[in-house]
């Protein structure tokens, strides 16, 4: 089968590797038919960041159950599944109250095991999810990173009648827009300095949209003023400066939800620390996509707003091809930011 491997220092090969096998009862193999590139693997690939090389990424995919072990009776061959990549222990004091992403025993397929750039994958049943038939198998591998934007939604007991702002118009903060548009936000804000990135963002539905670049903190807040009450913020930017500008723009008791992985120490100003405490605003911090029971019912959201063309995802594709387009694809960021999904698809 043709896999696309990471080498150590942004080697990027296709190569052909022999098709796994299952091993064990709970294991399900899956003929893949579309993965996306995750942000989280650029540093995996350009800096020395996967746990081990060569290694072959991709947590974000969808296929059709090839064969499954003795003891996987609710799935056949044939049925569309989508990858859950977090495979927690179910056993630890975390797990047991449903915080599976806090789990330290957990494995990730992926990540700490090769993942879905390949044409076959196994995996446990644990990581599966099943998805309806009227569901195109090519959106399954977007239920994981739509689900991300869900939790911080989870975690703040909805956006339903919200004034939700979106400091950070990538994939995942465009993705959050929508599932927040369809889920009864009462605005919705987008927040960046891309003006390609915010153009796209009122395409799909925003309420308004503001560059951070030629904007003051005053002009937002100005800006914001009649939807200042009942905020929740997501920052999924991921960097110190849209941290603080999610703190500086924040209305009075506003949930802000930190979602972005940051790679730069944080250091706040006194004035903007300040701020949290003036404004009396609530920091959630968000972690992956998981909640009880397993995976949560943020998944469960994903396919409802999925099957439901709730949720305009073509837009967001920069490149679709096929194993040797999708290398060259990822080969070309030498460790930039993507400037929008890159997706390998199998024929």
């Amino acid at each position: 089968m043709k896999s696309v491997v990471i080498h150590a220092e942004g080697s990027v090969r296709v190569e052909e590797r022999p098709v796994p096998q299952i091993q064990a009862a709970d294991d399900v193999l899956v003929r893949i038919v579309c993965s996306g590139l995750c942000g989280s693997d650029i540093p995996r690939i350009f800096a020395k960041g996967a746990h081990y090389y060569p290694i072959t990424l991709g947590h974000e995919f969808s296929g059709h159950v090839e064969a499954c072990g003795a003891d996987v009776k609710d799935l056949q061959a044939g049925d569309a599944v989508a990858c859950i990549p977090l495979l927690p222990c179910f056993s630890c004091p975390e797990c047991e109250k449903g915080y599976y992403s806090l789990c330290k025993q957990y494995q990730f397929v992926g990540s700490r095991r090769d993942g879905g750039n390949a044409e076959y994958i196994v995996v446990k049943r644990a990581n599966l999810f099943r998805l309806p038939a009227e569901m195109a198998i090519e959106d399954g591998a977007f239920i994981e990173p739509v689900t991300v934007g869900l939790h911080a939604f989870h975690l703040a007991s909805g956006c339903k009648g919200k004034n939700v702002v979106i400091v950070g118009a990538g994939t995942i903060g465009l993705l959050a827009m929508q599932c927040a548009l369809a889920l009864g936000a009462k605005s919705v804000t987008a927040i960046d300095i891309n003006d390609d990135k915010l153009a796209l963002a009122t395409s799909l539905g925003a309420t308004q949209v503001f560059n951070s670049r030629a904007l003051s903190v005053d002009d937002i807040l100005n800006a914001l003023r009649d939807s200042r009450f009942d905020q929740l913020v997501l920052e999924t930017a991921g960097t110190p400066q849209t941290v603080s500008l999610a703190i500086d723009i924040a209305g009075p008791h506003a949930q802000i939800a930190l979602v972005g992985t940051l790679h730069h120490d944080l250091n706040l100003p006194v004035a903007t620390f300040g701020k949290i405490l003036r404004k009396e605003l609530t920091l959630l911090g968000s972690w992956m996509n998981y909640s009880a029971p397993w995976p949560g019912e943020e998944w469960e959201t994903a396919v409802r707003l999925l099957t439901g063309k709730k949720l305009q995802l073509e837009p967001l594709i920069a490149h679709i091809g096929d194993s040797e387009s999708f290398a060259q694809a990822v080969q070309a960021l030498n460790g930039a930011p993507m400037q929008g999904k890159i997706m390998l698809r199998f024929a």
